[in-house]
């Protein structure tokens, strides 16, 4: 556990997944050399399971229902796709990833690797805590659709123009005469995959038609969808904006997967910092009526510095890992992302 958590440490300082960056912020009485090695030995041959990272995530979560957002991310080391299934719980406006299936191939996932993700969350968060699944376009399909209706999980999920509806009409003839900022939707709920759900349709300002499928309420359906883009904030601060996941140079599945779930606790601390940052002094807003720094930022400058300067404050902030996020919420007056 000390190995796991100097690794952690020494990704929040480093601002990278290289094991070389990594060791150079590991105190150590050992060459770099020799720490860059331990490092890699790490993810080689133990590191934290999926399970252990859950045991820490999930006493995090706030009370009552959670939206959870399901997407994929990928990123390629010269030949070599590296390709994750990602399944995370809403929290403000960000995903905090609780479950992944590292994919062995590139291009979109399968039905089978899907359900058996939500299947293994289900075993340690039951159906009665989710309020919603979020998903895009490319997680679609009558198995998929059916499976998770048996499960009991509602679903908010955007549709392909070319999707049959009521198995006699595209959505793409559907909504032809809907004009940008405009809502349209279907007068009752259609057959969609099999299901009967409310089909929203709206068209973003740069002309692009978004459909979303939904068990929600029409009113609902919309103001829910836009908040996937919380996933997309996760991966900006998992990656180039951020941690620096693809720097890795490892490219074997399983090793990409103990890393990510290192990043995952990294994520969680730095938004749980953050949060109480924020409560404290809130962000000024710039003109534009966004804040100058998101949370998570925040809560990453705050980690960085106490872990460098060996401040005070350090244990007052590791111990908010034990302490549940406040109810989430998201600004309901940003636009529909696709």
């Amino acid at each position: 556990m000390r190995c796991v958590a100097e690794v952690i440490l020494g990704i929040l300082q480093a601002e990278s997944t290289l094991h070389r960056k990594i060791a150079l912020h590991i105190n150590r009485r050992a060459t770099t050399a020799s720490i860059t090695r331990m490092v890699a030995r790490m993810f080689h041959d133990a590191g934290l399971s999926q399970q252990d990272v859950q045991d820490i995530l999930l006493p995090l979560l706030p009370p009552g229902k959670l939206t959870l957002v399901m997407d994929r991310t990928n990123w390629k080391l010269g030949q070599r796709s590296c390709n994750l299934l990602v399944l995370g719980v809403l929290i403000g406006n960000i995903v905090l990833p609780l479950a992944w299936t590292e994919l062995d191939h590139s291009g979109n996932s399968h039905t089978y690797a899907r359900m058996m993700l939500v299947g293994k969350l289900l075993k340690r968060l039951p159906a009665k805590r989710w309020a919603v699944l979020i998903a895009d376009r490319e997680f679609i399909g009558g198995e998929w659709f059916a499976f998770l209706k048996w499960k009991g999980i509602r679903r908010c999920i955007r549709i392909r123009e070319d999707t049959a509806v009521d198995d006699d009409e595209y959505v793409r003839d559907c909504f032809t005469s809907i004009q940008p900022g405009q809502v349209q939707t279907l007068f009752e709920r259609a057959w969609v995959y099999g299901s009967p759900m409310h089909v929203v349709a709206t068209l973003s300002p740069q002309g692009e038609r978004i459909v979303v499928a939904s068990d929600l309420s029409v009113w609902d359906t919309l103001s829910t969808y836009r908040r996937r883009w919380g996933i997309e904030t996760t991966f900006s601060a998992m990656k180039s904006r951020g941690l620096n996941l693809e720097q890795t140079h490892m490219t074997a599945p399983e090793r990409i997967g103990k890393l990510f779930g290192l990043l995952c606790i990294a994520l969680a601390w730095m938004i749980r910092v953050g949060e109480e940052v924020e409560a404290e002094q809130p962000t000024r807003l710039k003109k534009h009526g966004r804040p100058a720094k998101s949370r998570t930022r925040r809560g990453y400058e705050v980690l960085s510095r106490a872990v460098r300067w060996a401040s005070e404050s350090f244990q007052t902030l590791l111990e908010l890992l034990n302490t549940p996020f406040s109810a989430p919420g998201a600004d309901k007056t940003q636009p529909v992302r696709y």
